[in-house]
C-alpha cells in the first residue's frame, strides 16, 4: 500500500468520524466545530484528489463562509430546552431501516461505476476547472437549474418566516 492512498485514508476516516460527532453532539457549538474538522478533512481529500479549485472552494466558501454563518446563527438564536419526542423505538427501527436502504443503494451504484471511474468524461477539457466547468453546464445542467430554483424558494421563504409581524 502506498503512502498516498494511507493518507487518503486517514483524511477519509477523519471526515467520517467529524461528520459522526456532529451529528450525536449536544452542544451545537461542539457540532460546529466538528463540522469544521469535517470540512477540512474532505479539503485534505480534494488536494490528494488534484483537485485545487475545490480544495479552495471547500476551504473559504464551507469552513470559512457557510460555518461563520452558522455560528451567528447558533449564537443569535434563543435555544430553549428541546421537547423530547417519544416516538423513540419506531423512529429509532426506521432510521436505521431507511439508512441502511441507503447505503445498499449507494454500494451497488459505486460497484457497477468502479471499472468505468477511468473513462475521458470530457475530451475537450484541459485542466481542473474546465472539467467542473464543462461537468457543470453540459451533462448536468438540468440539477444545476433544478438547485437554483430550490435555493431561491428557499431564501424566498427564509425571508417570508424572518419578516416582522404586522
Amino acid at each position: 500500500m502506498n503512502l498516498g492512498l494511507l493518507v487518503f485514508y486517514f483524511f477519509a476516516a477523519l471526515a467520517v468520524v467529524g461528520a459522526a460527532m456532529m451529528v450525536t453532539r449536544k452542544n451545537a457549538v461542539h457540532s460546529a466545530v466538528y463540522l469544521v474538522l469535517t470540512f477540512v478533512a474532505v479539503a485534505a481529500i480534494y488536494v490528494l484528489l488534484d483537485a485545487e479549485f475545490l480544495f479552495a472552494v471547500q476551504i473559504l466558501v464551507y469552513a470559512g463562509g457557510i460555518l461563520v454563518l452558522f455560528l451567528f446563527v447558533i449564537m443569535l438564536v434563543n435555544q430553549e430546552e428541546p421537547r423530547r419526542y417519544s416516538g423513540g423505538r419506531l423512529h429509532l427501527g426506521l432510521s436505521t431501516a431507511l439508512t441502511l436502504i441507503l447505503f445498499g443503494m449507494l454500494a451497488t451504484v459505486f460497484v457497477k461505476e468502479a471499472p468505468q471511474a477511468g473513462a475521458a468524461v470530457a475530451p475537450m477539457a484541459e485542466g481542473n476547472l474546465q472539467m467542473i466547468g464543462w461537468l457543470l453546464y453540459r451533462n448536468y445542467l438540468i440539477p444545476f437549474e433544478v438547485v437554483s430554483v430550490l435555493l431561491l424558494v428557499a431564501m424566498i421563504g427564509a425571508i417570508v418566516l424572518g419578516r416582522p409581524r404586522a
